[in-house]
């Protein structure tokens, strides 16, 4: 994820319109809670997880990019520990990992993290919670 991209609490100017959109559901994410790129895809109504996934990657370090994750619940390659690091202070439930798990790192407890989007009473502009 590039931290090229400075912005004041919201995506920077000249961005594609689906990059804000994907950004500005990103920053409705509550603390302690995640959405996967197909549940942010699916709640815009346009694109798909490999579309959110690709502006996440470009356009996602001023926003808490932790809180989108994969749908198995891995922690972002080549972003672990900084991820784990967010995970812990915000208290967002995870599964340990067994002995036989790559580098024994947690995974996220999808069915206890994840958002659905309610309770979202801000939405952002040009973000419809409800589609």
């Amino acid at each position: 994820m590039s931290e090229d991209v400075t912005t004041d609490h919201g995506p920077a100017a000249g961005l594609p319109e689906y990059a804000e959109r994907v950004l500005a559901v990103a920053e409705l994410i509550p603390p302690g809670r995640v959405m996967t790129y197909g549940d942010i895809a699916e709640w815009l109504g346009e694109g798909g997880p490999r579309q959110v996934g690709r502006v996440m990657a470009l356009y996602g370090g001023p926003v808490p990019w932790w809180r989108v994750v994969r749908a198995d619940g891995a922690l972002l390659p080549g972003h672990e520990l900084r991820a784990l690091d967010h995970y812990r202070d915000e208290s967002t439930p995870l599964r340990e990992a067994g002995r036989s798990a790559d580098g024994h790192l947690p995974r996220l407890d999808m069915r206890r993290a994840r958002w659905d989007g309610t309770g979202a009473d801000d939405a952002a502009p040009g973000v419809n919670p409800h589609t």
